[in-house]
């Protein structure tokens, strides 16, 4: 099952489902990202409905009212039932809390997908579409998508496809040429729904086989940058975590004014560069609502962030609702059980404030770091700040190195700060910053001599 933005057909309708649960504020910011997850996928928003329920498990989803309402603006393309058959639907659930198609002509905005700001059972799915006449998706189907169109390493692919597949699989529908050759007999007993359900079943049991062997691979390239200070940037997608990426450490990483511009997790040495290095990496982004089967893959994705020295929790300041988005930061990294030691959280984009703004934001924030990644003096702070937290692990010692010591000057300068050299008639003396791993090491080479 796959999302296709077709040219000729770009627009889509948003439907918002309003809860006792979910409702006010809470629901209207939640319509508002999934505007901007279907642009990311290529599609123009003509318009928005939302409708007061009691839950979101109905047969139908929305009352027959509504779904005529949205049928017209879809082109009656299906058939509407009375709501009065399934008879699940109460009086009050039809209240219309917002209706915001645009006034010009209809026709021309008629929409060509409908996507729910929830999620939806095969059957509610299949029920609704056989009444719109057009694709109906829900908000896991268009976060799996956009994944899966923007993963690129190995790791992410397969993480992504086997979300794919467990999302996919419940939703397989049977064909009608699968039911003509069951009732001739043909087949082998099995329909073409019996068929594809087993063939997802064997690639799902493949992908993860394959998934195994590059976490290993991943996990011994962790093993071998483990002494080294770390630095995880962790946030929101579209929090300016790219951008921070690309500012601290002077590389390319691709940074994109969408959502999940970016998934896979990259590492880089921190820029100017530090004796011993400073890795960062730059890891995926968190969204609200995000699918169970893509937070089970947030558990290697994020594998770097595990072992992470420092984590700098980067959030746009110039969202208003950026502190519930660190709430679902929080809330997702304690499902995958990252802890670090030490966190910093950077209240990016603050170019986009006021002074005023800003000066409240470090009144309620007060331990925070306001950046901006446009400002060269904030991301020279926030490089000192690093190179600060850094050095608080590091031991500093003496270290005598007789002159006949070949290529050890070399590579203590390779992995060590060097704080003062002294050129002594046999020797030279080094007074050095650097792990106690390192130091250790250094010492037992050194008794070797």
């Amino acid at each position: 099952m796959q999302l296709t933005a077709k040219p000729s057909l770009p627009n889509a309708l948003l439907i918002s489902i309003s809860t006792p649960q979910f409702k006010g504020d809470e629901a209207t910011e939640s319509l508002a990202e999934l505007a901007r997850l279907v642009t990311t996928l290529g599609f123009k928003v003509v318009g928005t409905q939302s409708q007061k329920q009691s839950s979101t498990q109905k047969v139908n989803v929305l009352g027959s009212g509504k779904l005529a309402e949205i049928a017209h603006l879809t082109g009656n393309k299906g058939v509407v039932e009375d709501e009065q058959e399934d008879g699940l639907l109460d009086e009050d659930s039809l209240t219309e809390i917002s209706s915001e198609i645009p006034s010009n002509d209809l026709d021309f905005a008629c929409a060509d997908v409908v996507v729910f700001d929830c999620d939806l059972t095969p059957s509610q799915l299949r029920n609704v579409e056989n009444q719109l006449g057009v694709e109906v998706f829900d908000r896991t189907g268009i976060i799996i998508e956009i994944f899966s169109r923007h993963a690129r390493t190995k790791t992410s692919k397969l993480q992504v496809e086997i979300a794919r597949l467990n999302y996919v699989a419940p939703r397989l529908r049977e064909t009608s040429t699968g039911d003509k050759e069951r009732q001739m007999g043909k087949g082998a007993g099995e329909t073409t729904l019996e068929l594809n359900r087993r063939k997802v079943r064997d690639q799902l049991a493949e992908l993860k086989r394959e998934l195994v062997s590059v976490q290993d691979v991943m996990m011994d390239r962790r093993t071998q940058r483990s002494e080294l200070f770390s630095v995880a940037l962790i946030g929101y997608t579209n929090a300016g975590k790219s951008s921070m990426m690309r500012a601290i450490t002077g590389s390319d990483v691709e940074g994109e004014n969408k959502l999940f511009a970016t998934l896979d997790t990259t590492v880089r040495a921190l820029y100017p560069i530090t004796q011993p290095r400073i890795l960062v990496s730059d890891t995926v982004g968190f969204i609200k609502k995000l699918p169970h089967d893509l937070v089970a893959s947030f558990h290697s994705t994020l594998a770097e962030a595990h072992d992470a020295s420092l984590l700098l929790y980067v959030v746009d300041a110039s969202d208003p609702s950026f502190r519930s988005q660190l709430e679902v930061v929080h809330k997702v990294l304690a499902e995958v059980g990252v802890e670090g030691s030490k966190k910093l959280l950077v209240l990016n984009k603050s170019d986009q404030l006021s002074t005023e703004q800003q000066q409240s934001l470090m009144d309620e924030f007060p331990d925070a770091m306001m950046t901006s990644t446009r400002n060269p003096d904030d991301i020279s702070k926030l490089h000192k700040y690093i190179i600060g937290i850094a050095q608080e692990d590091m031991i500093e010692e003496e270290i005598v190195i007789p002159y006949t010591a070949k290529g050890i000057v070399g590579e203590i300068r390779s992995s060590m700060s060097v704080v003062k050299e002294e050129y002594e008639y046999s020797h030279i003396k080094l007074t050095v910053r650097s792990s106690a791993i390192d130091l250790e090491r250094l010492k037992k080479r050194m008794l070797n001599l």
